[in-house]
């Protein structure tokens, strides 16, 4: 469906139709990951987090992490005291310095990332809406978006 058509609205130039198709398409990305994520009880950050930590294969910090989160949240705190209170993560002090957190994925959260990653087909989000040289061009012009 054309953005146009969507929101049936008009656009004062293609910059300005390429912004709310951007927002207007993560919204609708965003909506398709949570329901995708909601049915393994977790939501599309507590999946990141436990992708960055399965990606270390060893322990990290806090900070770390809290950085190399796509979207970055105020409450990743919380986000990872779910993921501890469901046993997915385990969470260690610093034995030099005791505000210094770690975290690392648990067994259970490797078992977890391992159902979803069969579950997930890598494409699940475009099927066969985009060719694999239409994605990469894709991510080229998003990539330059960001400069």
């Amino acid at each position: 469906m054309k953005i146009d058509d969507a929101i049936q609205s008009k656009f004062n130039n293609n910059k300005h139709k390429a912004i709310v198709n951007i927002r207007y398409t993560s919204n609708y990305l965003n909506n398709l990951q949570n329901s995708f994520m909601s049915k393994f009880d977790l939501t599309v950050p507590q999946f990141n987090i436990l992708r960055i930590l399965r990606g270390a294969n060893k322990a990290i910090n806090v900070y770390t992490v809290k950085e190399r989160m796509i979207e970055k949240s105020p409450n990743t705190t919380r986000l990872m005291d779910k993921l501890v209170s469901k046993d997915l993560i385990i969470r260690t002090n610093s034995e030099i310095d005791k505000r210094t957190i770690y975290l690392e994925i648990s067994e259970i959260g490797l078992e977890l990332l391992s159902q979803i990653d069969l579950k997930m087909n890598n494409d699940f989000l475009f099927s066969d809406n985009l060719t694999e040289d239409e994605a990469e061009n894709l991510s080229l012009l998003l990539d330059k978006i960001r400069g």
